[in-house]
């Protein structure tokens, strides 16, 4: 079973979604890394998993 689990997960600010059915999984002691351009959704998907952004669709299971 992965230690973080994210499926399905759509979100962003406002009416701009920056998160759209976003899927992953990372096991224990698994090193990931996020690469993308500015603006493709990085930090938006660590608010979101942290919980500080409330996903409008999906879940995710720590």
């Amino acid at each position: 079973m992965p230690t973080l689990e994210v499926r399905g997960v759509r979100g962003g600010y406002g009416d701009v979604t920056v998160l759209n059915d976003v899927s992953l999984e990372v096991e224990d002691r698994e090193v990931v890394a996020l690469v993308g351009a500015n603006g493709a959704g990085k930090s938006t998907l660590l608010r979101t998993v942290s919980g500080l952004l409330r996903p409008t669709a999906g879940e995710i299971r720590l």
